[in-house]
């Protein structure tokens, strides 16, 4: 009986940690989602299901360590706010990544979606406020557990009838993926959406003596479940990390694996490591030692060595593949990129060298601009370039001194120059100035050769500074294009090759389309975020240039009315709630009033005003967004009917 305890109490530990590390690894890819990716619905929703998650392996830790059967009832029953919300959890994600893949709900799944929320949050209500769902609190080999009411196996039936909803959805949404990629990450969601269900439904509650017969395998099956979890949360973080975002996959990838390292991975093994060290003090009779503080910092901190050694390799080994040879270049030119202060410093400390082989109180480097001298950096008093009204000429013959082992060295007031020139063209990009000791050159061998490798070194950084301007300029020019390319490629991850036929400048998202009808009503009689608006690629654009005389500018703003006139509703303009959106776009857009008139005329409060002012402007994103499908529908019949006028060469012969 003695090894049976033994075995039952450490896999208890064991479990207690794995609870904590999944409500961890939750709670983190949580945030993970609400920091980089929240603007996409089907991350929204994911956030939802990760909620849920979080709240019961949150409540399996308290119910873990409560001291009453008073606490005890209280943590089982909050977990029932995330056993009810799960089912509408589901199929919200569901119909999210249905609609993602190009097949928007028309209303019926929306409102199963809304319905599954109420009917959860009843049940939530009803198990805080009595017994129908849920009696009293059971306890039996270790584990506690709520037993059924009558109406426990409702609830049953509804999460059945949501799963199954929410499985032909994401089959439906397997199916509308068209890549080889983009099924393989639909088919690791679907894997993954095994687990939040494992380790939310309350299976104890549906047969706790049964499962609680044998209690070692109870508890090893626990165990084995709590590992899968995390693994599945993990699996549908990677699916959902893809959405909405136009990151190569490197990134995305590589984004989501330090998270994970740097979050889950960490907490949970700090965590372990300081249950671990309390229960072996409590063993040695050594209870509230310093050892768990101690073991605590000192296992946090040897984790982040490890990761920040490891991290890089695993990294290019997983993530990179082919991609290897060009991704390490990028990098050993971010790790090598001479930038304006490295330069700085760099050509200072070659002043204060040729200062002390000279022996002169100031020296400085000037450099070619295109408006002719510019002082980079000097050393000792005054401003040289300033104090002259000008610099000679390098190539005029007055002033030149030919230095053994130098080359030329040029007269300029009180200063000698020496020119400074690429290795290649021998063209003149800057100058070295030091301070002259006399009126001609007195340079002894030692420092001649001296001065003659400080300046070489000088026109090697300075001219790999002008080869980087001309990278930059190229990477200036070659960013747009690549956005767009990329937001391209990530809205035919999912949604299909269709997405490709649309502008590259515009990007097809409902939240993209909604932040640049707000950015063009805001600039609506003029300025750069109407006149440089991606809305101008939009067909309905191009197909309005005709009616304003070929103004793009000016289409624009026409359908930008055309989508206001849309929220009016019929009749005589009032000023009722009927008409509240139509109003405040019309005085506070197309009138162009301030936000505290138009909230004084609509007897509202600006904050109110702003609240119903991102509805209206919705409102105007999805009118232009049905003109927009019009646009391409006519654009399409069009072709089809030119085509069946086009003359048949059966026909003529």
């Amino acid at each position: 009986m003695v090894l049976p305890q033994a075995v039952l109490a450490v896999l208890l530990v064991i479990n207690e940690i794995l609870n904590a590390g999944d409500a961890i690894t939750a709670f983190s890819l949580l945030l993970y989602s609400l920091t980089f990716n929240l603007r996409e619905r089907v991350a929204r929703a994911f956030a939802l299901l990760l909620a849920c998650v979080v709240l019961g392996h949150f409540g399996d830790v308290l119910v873990s360590t409560a001291y009453s059967q008073t606490e005890l009832a209280l943590w089982l029953r909050m977990q029932w706010l995330a056993i009810g919300l799960l089912p509408a959890a589901y199929m919200h994600l569901t119909d999210a990544l249905l609609a993602a893949t190009g097949r928007p709900s028309r209303g019926r799944r929306g409102m199963a979606v809304r319905i599954g929320y109420v009917v959860g949050a009843a049940l939530a209500v009803a198990v805080g406020l009595g017994d129908g769902v849920v009696d009293g609190v059971a306890q039996q080999a270790s584990a506690a557990y709520l037993r059924p009411g009558p109406l426990f196996y409702l609830y049953t039936v509804f999460l059945t009838a949501s799963l199954i909803i929410s499985g032909r959805n994401l089959y439906r949404a397997y199916l509308r993926c068209l890549t080889r990629t983009s099924r393989r990450r639909m088919v690791y969601l679907m894997l993954g959406a095994v687990g939040p269900v494992l380790s939310i439904f309350p299976f104890l509650t549906f047969a706790g003596p049964l499962m609680l017969a044998v209690p070692v395998l109870f508890w090893s099956v626990q165990i084995l479940t709590n590992i899968y979890v995390a693994g599945s949360l993990v699996l549908m973080a990677y699916s959902v990390a893809y959405f909405g975002v136009s990151y190569p996959d490197r990134v995305v990838k590589s984004r989501l694996f330090q998270w994970i390292l740097r979050g889950p991975v960490v907490a949970s093994t700090v965590l372990a490591v300081m249950v671990l060290v309390n229960r072996a003090a409590s063993l040695f009779g050594l209870e509230q030692s310093r050892l768990v503080p101690f073991a605590m910092v000192a296992s946090l901190l040897l984790l982040q060595l490890l990761i920040t050694l490891i991290r890089p390799p695993i990294e290019r080994w997983l993530f990179y593949g082919e991609d290897r040879i060009e991704v390490a270049r990028l990098h050993l030119l971010e790790e090598r990129l001479l930038t304006s202060g490295d330069l700085r410093q760099f050509l200072e400390s070659i002043l204060n060298a040729v200062c002390d082989i000279h022996r002169t109180p100031s020296a400085f480097f000037a450099v070619v601009g295109p408006n002719g001298l510019d002082l980079e950096v000097a050393v000792g008093p005054g401003d040289p370039i300033r104090q002259m009204e000008d610099i000679p000429p390098l190539l005029m013959s007055e002033g030149q001194f030919d230095v053994p082992a130098l080359g030329k060295v040029f007269n300029w007031g009180s200063h000698w120059l020496i020119p400074l020139r690429t290795a290649e063209t021998h063209e003149l990009i800057g100058l070295l100035g030091m301070q002259a000791r006399s009126a001609q050159p007195d340079f002894s061998s030692e420092e001649a050769v001296a001065l003659h490798g400080l300046a070489d070194k000088a026109a090697v950084a300075l001219t790999d500074r002008l080869l980087q301007r001309e990278v930059f300029g190229v990477v200036d020019r070659l960013v747009p294009q690549v956005e767009a390319i990329q937001r391209m490629r990530a809205a035919s991850r999912f949604a299909g090759i269709g997405e490709l036929g649309m502008p590259t400048d515009f990007v097809r998202t409902e939240t993209d389309l909604i932040d640049f009808v707000r950015e063009a009503l805001g600039h609506y009689w003029g300025g750069p975020r109407l006149l440089q608006s991606p809305l101008l690629g939009l067909r309905v654009v191009s197909h309005s240039l005709a009616e304003h005389d070929g103004n793009p500018v000016n289409a624009l703003r026409a359908i930008l009315k055309r989508g206001i006139d849309r929220t009016r509703p019929e009749g005589e303009r009032r000023f009722t709630a009927e008409w509240m959106l139509y109003n405040i776009l019309e005085m506070k857009f197309l009138e162009g009033r301030k936000v505290r008139d138009v909230a004084l005329r609509l007897a509202m409060s600006e904050a109110d005003l702003y609240r119903k002012q991102r509805v209206a402007i919705e409102a105007v994103a999805r009118a232009i967004a049905e003109m927009e499908r019009q646009a391409g529908n006519d654009g399409v019949s069009g072709d089809e009917s030119r085509a069946s006028r086009a003359p048949s060469t059966h026909s003529e012969n």
